[in-house]
């Protein structure tokens, strides 16, 4: 299994937490740890100025090392354009759920297909989300769905990973797997 300087062996890792907890800077490094070229699937779309610069900030934590692949609702798709080998980052599930929801797209067949997609991957495959269901319960019926389908999805792909990590206060805890 590939080995990552950061943390081990790297396989298929899900990294987990709340905003601004560390999740994309750890996830970089777990990659950045194996030999390149690396793979930045990237789901953000910058709707806004803020958002520009969030995207703006994390291009420029990348070297020439990445290659970025944007895909705000074609996950499976921009998985298999990358060299099955290749180490592999998404960043992140949860702005590509958000993304296939306000597009009312047929969520159950992208969560499928990404998911055949990942089993198809012979590289590390490192998937970031937002642990969403630890606040308070929504007030209205769509953001409810919302986050009830990113704590299915999240479970889904914590069964299959082999590790999985909760970013807290940008430290990482190993919740499944080894460091």
């Amino acid at each position: 299994m590939p080995q990552s300087d950061a943390a081990g062996p790297v396989g298929l890792t899900l990294v987990l937490g709340g905003a601004r907890s560390g999740k994309s800077r750890y996830a970089e490094s777990l990659i950045a740890g194996l030999p390149p070229p690396w793979a930045y699937v990237a789901t953000a779309e910058a709707g806004d100025a803020e958002m520009a610069e969030r995207i703006a900030a994390h291009r420029a934590r990348r070297d020439a090392g990445w290659q970025t692949i944007e895909a705000p609702y074609d996950l499976a798709g921009a998985l298999a354009s990358v060299p099955i080998r290749a180490p592999v980052l998404i960043d992140c599930l949860t702005l590509w759920l958000s993304n296939l929801m306000l597009a009312e797209a047929d969520m159950d067949k992208a969560i499928a297909e990404l998911e055949a997609q990942l089993a198809q991957h012979e590289g590390s495959v490192v998937l970031v989300a937002n642990e969403v269901g630890s606040g308070i319960v929504p007030d209205n019926a769509l953001a409810r769905r919302f986050r009830d389908l990113q704590g299915t999805l999240n479970q889904s792909i914590a069964a299959r990973a082999g590790r999985v990590v909760l970013m807290v206060a940008g430290l990482p805890v190993i919740v499944k797997g080894h460091p």
